[in-house]
């Protein structure tokens, strides 16, 4: 059994797959800077069990991180309670996929991951978008080439950031209103946050699409808000919520074959 681990800044997402690459099981876990290898470890033993998985089940594990101060504590965290050396996601390393950007080790791990995911999954060229802390863009041309994209404020620090600010408005519901038109204040917020967010994105994949020529690539979503702002647009051809759990999976699986490992 494999593990992918993909720490993002609010989130982290753990996922389990079978030998034939099938995902078993997906978490969610707070992506705290504070924790220690020993707090993961014992996160891990408890999700496990609540679970009803054996931890000395998982072979292999794969980290993409973004969080460096979390980053060495999931390798130890990975070391103590399963014995083996994780595979860190770089992108100064082969991860299967050609990263052609100006300066390629630059492209964070779950963009990578992304992009290899949707190029083997939905072929190219493809465009995710990914709903998470951040909102990223990745962009796989007709090559199979990650080109790069987009990143920009995801829905939740739009929001926090207007909340915090406008003296008087409040914390609404993420969720998409009846129409664009908010007749109240507080659809006409979730209008600016959740309709807001699907319309920037759909502008900027309609742009991307025009510069690179690349007009039928397939579009899909995925990230912990793709669900909500799915039915704010028609923009997504697929949504899927395991792309960058599987990409880490993927990329593992390029590398274990290369070393004659598969």
């Amino acid at each position: 059994m494999f593990l992918s681990v993909d720490v993002g800044n609010t989130q982290t997402t753990l996922a389990l797959f079978e030998v034939d690459g099938t995902c078993t099981r997906q978490w969610r876990m707070s992506s705290n800077p504070a924790d220690t290898s020993d707090a993961l470890h014992e996160r891990l033993f408890v999700y496990f069990n609540m679970l009803e998985f054996d931890l000395r089940a998982v072979r292999d594990v794969a980290i993409a991180s973004v969080v460096p101060l979390l980053t060495q504590e999931w390798i130890r965290a990975v070391r103590a309670a399963l014995g083996i050396e994780p595979l860190l996601i770089d992108a100064r390393r082969d991860c299967g996929i050609e990263v052609g950007l100006a300066i390629p080790e630059q492209a964070g791990a779950d963009r990578i991951a992304n992009a290899l995911a949707a190029k083997v999954t939905y072929g190219a060229p493809s465009i995710v978008v990914d709903f998470g802390t951040a909102t990223n863009i990745d962009v796989v041309d007709e090559a199979g080439v990650f080109r790069g994209g987009a990143i920009m404020p995801g829905i939740q620090l739009s929001a926090g950031a207007l909340f915090s600010r406008a003296a008087r408005l409040s914390s609404v519901p993420l969720v998409v209103p009846p129409s664009a038109l908010g007749d109240t204040t507080e659809t006409a917020v979730q209008s600016g946050i959740v309709i807001g967010a699907a319309a920037q994105a759909e502008g900027i994949v309609a742009r991307i699409k025009r510069e690179l020529g690349i007009e039928g690539a397939t579009v899909i979503g995925t990230g912990g808000y793709a669900p909500q702002i799915a039915g704010a647009t028609d923009l997504f051809d697929e949504l899927d919520p395991d792309l960058t759990t599987r990409g880490i999976y993927l990329i593992w699986q390029h590398r274990a074959c290369k070393r004659g490992e598969l």
